[in-house]
């Protein structure tokens, strides 16, 4: 949930320093993990409280922890991605030898640095009132009591538990955003299964027959595309700065449609049913024989967000989640079971070289997806794809 702060002078001046004092014990937390390739929180607490305290003065103990704990989460994934391109490296290289091509160049993961770190608060440190529409918040100056407005759609919250916030200041705007912990509603389960088929030119189809997102999403970033492929010809200092605002409105334009396409197929199904979907978490891996513009859109693709987002949304309906293997589901018969690559006559056709079924193919794959469930729940084994 994200509430607006109403701060004056005083206490917007009160926050900022909060916000920096904040960024400054993380940066600190992070530069001593990353130089001893240390990702224990309980050790890093021991290395840096002292010398956080003494940088950081105004800060509150609790503050100083919830500094040196988002800087242990940032160290562990990037240490973990460091790995990974190490790892990954050896086999570039050998890739391109073996293609006669130039052998390309390393480039090391550096140590996480933030120009302005989010301000994590407990509930030691701040607490929300909604009847009057007040947050007490712990800053340098001691503790502060603000006013804050809250969309219309977030007054369901009201009642919930309150976990803890962030404290983020956009274009000189506060905002808090708050984890509240909301009840699981008591549904009766029921034996209906729903597949659904995610991909690129069609956002999602499901077994149920329902086709959803449009058109108008795809031709929003080809023209994103062609805007940045200009300004990147360009290379001016108003080009890049004009590109970092893109690239913003990007993320927030694909963040929109991924909820608004999560929401459309959890409310396509009924509450208690199961949502079976594809485990994609290693595509990119497997095509990287792709090429131009099949390779932007699926490495823009941005497929664990929207399960992310599915997830919770189908948590609040009582609906459960599951996935299952993705291979062969487009290139399998859904009424024969005939498997073959020349039954995808083409993106969006999906005709069967065995039986002559024909039918749109990502809708084919959404039935494969749903059976392919339904055959593991029953005991038999689908893992191989066959």
């Amino acid at each position: 949930m994200r509430i607006q702060l109403h701060p004056n002078i005083e206490q917007a001046h009160a926050l900022q320093e909060t916000l920096a004092q904040f960024t400054l014990a993380y940066n600190v937390v992070c530069a001593s993990g990353w130089q001893c390739s240390e990702k224990n929180g309980v050790r890093l607490h021991h290395m840096t409280y002292y010398d956080t305290k003494a940088l950081c003065p105004g800060l509150v103990s609790d503050l100083l922890i919830q500094a040196r704990v988002k800087a242990t989460e940032t160290l562990r994934s990037a240490f973990t991605w460091k790995a990974k391109k190490e790892a990954a490296y050896p086999k570039k290289v050998a890739k391109a030898q073996k293609q006669g091509k130039p052998i390309p160049a390393f480039k090391p993961v550096r140590c996480p640095h933030s120009q302005q770190c989010a301000v994590r608060y407990n509930v030691h440190t701040y607490a929300l009132h909604w009847a009057t529409q007040t947050v007490r918040l712990s800053t340098t100056q001691g503790k502060m009591t603000l006013p804050f407005t809250v969309p219309h759609f977030s007054e369901r919250y009201r009642g919930c538990t309150i976990a803890t916030a962030d404290l983020i200041c956009r274009k000189g705007t506060w905002w808090l955003h708050v984890v509240v912990e909301v009840p699981e509603p008591v549904v009766q389960r029921s034996d209906e299964v729903v597949g659904v088929d995610l991909g690129l030119n069609r956002p999602a189809v499901t077994s149920q027959r329902h086709f959803l997102g449009t058109r108008h999403w795809k031709e929003v970033d080809r023209r994103w595309f062609r805007l940045r492929r200009k300004l990147q010809s360009k290379g001016s200092k108003s080009a890049k700065r004009h590109l970092k605002k893109l690239s913003h409105k990007q993320m927030l334009f694909h963040r929109d449609c991924d909820h608004v396409l999560s929401k459309c197929i959890v409310q396509s199904v009924s509450p208690g049913a199961t949502l079976v979907l594809e485990n994609l978490t290693h595509l990119r891996e497997g095509v990287q024989h792709r090429k131009g513009e099949g390779q932007r859109k699926l490495h823009s693709w941005s497929f664990a967000q929207l399960y992310g987002f599915l997830a919770y949304k189908a948590q609040e309906r009582g609906i459960v989640v599951a996935r299952i293997d993705p291979r062969h589901t487009s290139q399998t018969c859904s009424r024969c079971g005939h498997q073959a690559r020349k039954n995808r006559r083409s993106q969006s056709v999906f005709h069967c070289r065995s039986c002559g079924y024909q039918l749109h193919a990502d809708l084919n794959a959404a039935y494969n997806i749903r059976d392919k469930f339904c055959l593991a729940q029953d005991g038999i084994s689908v893992l191989s794809g066959s």
